[in-house]
């Protein structure tokens, strides 16, 4: 399967540990086309459907359903973690997903 930079897709995280999201749920891609064409690892950084207002949490509305893509959780998984693909993030989505990981982990 293909993956694209910027798809969402539907991802089994378990098992996790600790206060690592859990359970199969949508994920942002984070990692550049090169990479995924290439690697067995794809990186994600985790959707949730409820979040309070973290500088690191981006909001998404996908087929009328409000989300947050969690950047402070972002982690790299193997392929086979991923259940089907869901659609892509908008435009402006991505933008906001580049400003934001620019400000958290580019000092």
């Amino acid at each position: 399967m293909e993956i694209k930079q910027y798809e969402l897709v539907l991802v089994n995280l378990d098992p996790t540990m600790g206060s690592e999201m859990k359970k199969t749920r949508p994920c942002a891609v984070i990692s550049p086309d090169e990479m995924n064409k290439y690697l067995q690892t794809i990186v994600i950084a985790p959707v949730t459907g409820s979040s309070k207002p973290y500088p690191t949490r981006v909001e998404i509305k996908q087929q009328k359903t409000k989300g947050w893509i969690v950047l402070d959780q972002i982690r790299t998984i193997d392929r086979a973690r991923i259940v089907k693909k869901l659609g892509q993030l908008t435009a402006n989505e991505i933008k906001t997903v580049k400003s934001v990981i620019m400000e958290t982990y580019v000092a």
